[in-house]
């Protein structure tokens, strides 16, 4: 880890890159002090106690500063992870290549009813329905570390038709309602865009995403390999059986599309092949 100096040194190296996308110099303060808090060993990681403990003397003025750079300042986050991949992924790379792109649900308990995309829905860190927000993201990882480099907050559709409230919490006009599996392939997307620069792998992730064929076929499109969960009642296809095809064209009305299956022929569940 080197010495106290030698850290300091890489630190400030670190968040100097981070500041050269966040923009006007009135957020570089704010940056370091976010991130140097994000550091110590304190319980709770929010604004409040950050500031109290990063400028004891001024805890209000540092409390409305880190407030308006987290909540309000318009950053780029996109930018940001992209340094924050550049920095990392070679230091990663000398532990082993990348092996997998994994994408997941993180859970994040609230306890009042204002902040973004809240409600009660499961909570992964709570193994249970709570009330929390969920995002979405996208992982390099190989045996002994991981990188996050994509992350997207999830929106209930609740809070993406509540006009009033959209308004109130400051969601952007152009944040619609998308479903997990839709936030996961615009990750992947936004690292394949990157060309080389990211090494492919292939793509976990667990039922919550493997039970939906859209986004096993969006993988599947894009080229990716892929190991991803499904629940024991997902229907599949036996090695060797297939759909039947579509009804043959009697020439009346559209041609028929649909894949067929009959009560002889039809898949089974991903238990019963098991």
């Amino acid at each position: 880890m080197g010495t106290e100096s030698e850290r300091k040194v890489r630190f400030e190296a670190y968040v100097g890159k981070l500041a050269a996308v966040v923009g006007h110099r009135d957020r570089h303060r704010p940056l370091r002090e976010y991130c140097l808090g994000l550091l110590l060993p304190i319980e709770r990681k929010s604004v409040e106690p950050l500031a109290a403990v990063i400028d004891p003397a001024h805890v209000s003025a540092r409390h409305q500063s880190l407030l308006h750079f987290v909540g309000q300042a318009p950053w780029n986050d996109a930018a940001a992870l992209r340094v924050v991949r550049q920095e990392v992924l070679p230091v990663m790379e000398c532990h082993g290549t990348v092996e997998a792109w994994v994408l997941d649900d993180t859970g994040i308990p609230k306890k009042g009813k204002h902040s973004v995309g809240v409600k009660n829905q499961y909570c992964g860190v709570l193994g249970k329905n709570a009330n929390c927000q969920v995002a979405v993201s996208l992982s390099l990882a190989n045996q002994e570390t991981s990188l996050p480099v994509g992350y997207r907050l999830y929106l209930p559709e609740e809070w993406a038709s509540d006009v009033a409230r959209r308004r109130t919490a400051g969601v952007p006009d152009d944040v619609v309602f998308e479903r997990k599996w839709q936030i996961a392939l615009r990750l992947v997307d936004a690292q394949l865009a990157e060309g080389l620069a990211v090494p492919r792998a292939p793509v976990l992730a667990d039922a919550g995403y493997g039970d939906t064929v859209e986004f096993r076929d969006g993988l599947t499109a894009r080229g990716l390999a892929y190991a991803v969960g499904v629940s024991k009642t997902t229907s599949v296809w036996a090695p060797g059986t297939q759909p039947l095809p579509p009804k043959p064209y009697l020439g009346r009305g559209r041609p028929s599309t649909a894949l067929r299956r009959t009560p002889e022929h039809t898949p089974v569940s991903a238990l019963d092949l098991a």
